[in-house]
């Protein structure tokens, strides 16, 4: 980690790579498949574990995580060269497919698509937010019990 100081003299954490100093966070919430409520505590540990190590093995880092029963929020600190799109398509498909190894309870029935995702998400570059405010907010969930 390289620390710069802004005009104001405040110490930000920036990474660094070869030729280059950045900074890049962006904040994402994945959708269950019709809403369905299939989170609990337990749920949603074994996917931060999941999620963190695909995010991992892809040079990037979850910075907050948590969620609800039909959805979830983290925040993400990617390399510039990371698309984020084929990133996200990744974390689904991979999280989708672990988490239901970890809890076959999450398996829809024949009649129904086995999916766990909703196709749509939402990602947020958080440039102009203060990442302590993003964190705050993503801790604030109400994350079942």
């Amino acid at each position: 980690m390289l620390y710069m100081h802004t005009a104001q003299g405040n110490a930000m954490d920036m990474n660094s790579g070869s030729h280059m100093v950045y900074r890049l966070y962006t904040h994402i919430i994945f959708v269950t498949k019709y809403r369905e409520k299939k989170f609990e505590d337990r749920t949603l540990n074994t996917l931060e574990s999941i999620l963190r190590l695909l995010c991992e093995k892809r040079g990037s880092k979850i910075v907050e995580f948590n969620g609800e029963s039909d959805h979830v929020h983290f925040l993400l600190d990617y390399h510039p060269d990371t698309s984020v799109s084929q990133l996200i398509c990744i974390l689904k498909s991979g999280s989708s497919r672990q988490l239901k190894l970890h809890h076959p309870e999450l398996n829809q029935f024949a009649w129904r698509k086995n999916a766990l995702w909703s196709t749509g998400y939402f990602v947020c570059s958080v440039g102009g937010v203060p990442i302590e405010v993003l964190k705050k907010y993503i801790e604030q969930q109400d994350r079942p019990h």
